[in-house]
């Protein structure tokens, strides 16, 4: 059996014609950050191609999502009390968000000019959100005259792109994402998917996209190897695949990725890994599932035939060390490139798992890859994104600086790169 493009919207998929032109969700058009486009400049500056640089309000990691001529990304507001509280590991400092405010913001794509900017909710005394993330994670996903802003358990909204107005919402989907959301949403058929994998609860839930009612809500059920809240955390978007003719939701989360039939909820298989924290897309290719484990990070390659619980032996390779927590994998061809969140990114071979290189880059990686006209783009949390060659040799290609980190994944719409970085969005393109 062959993996083939995954299943996904008739509105979407009307885009795979021109997948390019359009990127309407999480990792474009096919989900696995692989893009058609052949001009992307591989060497920019704040004062070399750049066609525009809009300055975003607010603090929000989501990735940028475009449609014909309309880019949209959502952030939040925080206001912070005055006392002052140890925040965790990274961040310092600061005071309590005493309250916080939900923005979709849609942007010409031609010229950088803000069209939208949306007041979707406010919420005071807001569950906590480690600083390293941000209340506006989520990636939106979009579609004709319609996009989803989505932010965990904060809320949800539907919005007609031409107008601006909210169709619907809904802010009773709940669950304790203890250091905040970040789980993206998907399109399939008339569905909404989204996943919440809480410190408390974790539940996949499908919504009727042109209501917003509840289709069907499915708990997790997984067997944790231990109480603790954050052993039950994740981050990671969930994919539609097609294996054998059958469609697979395939989720993974804290501890065990588990597929579902996407129509109904019911489950088809489940593969018990361990780790917590995992963000990685899945990917396929080769009659193999290539899935991470998240922070015990393992790379492991499974067999596309399995259901129920899936046994060991269904994994053909397994790769360590060097694996990513966060950022996705990118299968192109016979190879699979990934970059660690520490800055070692690698090039294997998809079917055996042979690592042909793996090279230490400059900084710490967030973001996920993306892949065009034959390159890797790389894009790290200072703001340098790194061009190498895709290839079974290690090629650098150019090392690009801009003034701010990137958080957010970068965007492919046409022949130009829309990076988000923390402080403004760009579009990079020949000029």
């Amino acid at each position: 059996m062959r993996w083939t493009l995954p299943l996904i919207t008739a509105a979407l998929a009307l885009s795979t014609a021109l997948p390019a032109d359009n990127w309407p969700a999480f990792r474009g058009p096919t989900g696995d950050g692989v893009s058609t486009a052949t001009d992307l400049p591989t060497r920019w500056s704040e004062t070399e191609n750049i066609r525009w640089k809009t300055a975003i309000h607010g603090k929000g990691w989501s990735s940028p999502v475009v449609w014909g001529d309309q880019i949209w990304l959502t952030t939040a507001d925080e206001v912070r009390g005055s006392k002052s509280v140890p925040v965790p590991k990274k961040g310092g400092a600061k005071g309590p968000v005493e309250r916080v405010t939900f923005f979709a913001i849609g942007v010409d794509r031609k010229t950088g000019k803000i069209m939208h900017d949306i007041t979707l909710g406010v919420e005071d005394n807001p569950a906590f959100c480690h600083d390293f993330n941000s209340y506006a994670s989520p990636t939106p996903v979009i579609e004709e005259d319609r996009v989803y802003a989505h932010f965990g358990s904060h809320g949800t909204w539907c919005i007609d792109t031409a107008s601006g107005k909210v169709l619907w919402e809904r802010k009773d989907l709940k669950c304790d994402h203890f250091r905040g959301p970040g789980s993206s949403p998907i399109l399939h058929n008339n569905l909404l998917i989204l996943i919440y994998d809480g410190f408390d609860i974790q539940y996949v839930a499908a919504l009727d996209k042109a209501t917003g009612k509840t289709v069907w809500k499915k708990d997790r059920n997984i067997r944790y190897s231990s109480d603790n809240g954050d052993i039950k955390k994740a981050y990671a978007t969930a994919r539609v695949m097609e294996i054998g003719g059958k469609s697979e939701l395939i989720c993974p989360s804290a501890e065990c990725t588990i597929a579902y039939d996407p129509a109904t909820g019911d489950e088809l298989w489940r593969f018990a890994h361990g780790g917590m924290n995992g963000s990685a897309r899945p990917v396929g290719g080769h009659g193999l599932l290539f899935l991470t484990s998240g922070h015990t990070r393992q790379l492991l390659a499974v067999k596309e035939t399995v259901s129920g619980a899936v046994p060991k032996d269904a994994v053909v390779w397994r790769v360590d060390k060097i694996v990513p927590t966060r950022p996705s994998l990118i299968l192109h061809g016979d190879m699979l490139y990934m970059v660690s969140d520490d800055g070692i990114a690698s090039g294997l071979d998809a079917k055996t798992g042979k690592v042909y290189w793996s090279e230490r880059q400059n900084g710490e990686f967030t973001a996920s890859p993306v892949l065009a006209g034959g390159h890797l783009y790389l894009s790290n949390q200072t703001g340098k994104t790194i061009v190498l060659k895709a290839s079974r040799e290690y090629e650098p290609v150019a090392t690009n600086t801009l003034d701010a980190g990137c958080m957010a994944s970068p965007a492919v719409a046409g022949d130009a790169l829309l990076l988000r970085t923390k402080t403004h969005l760009y579009s990079i393109g020949k000029k």
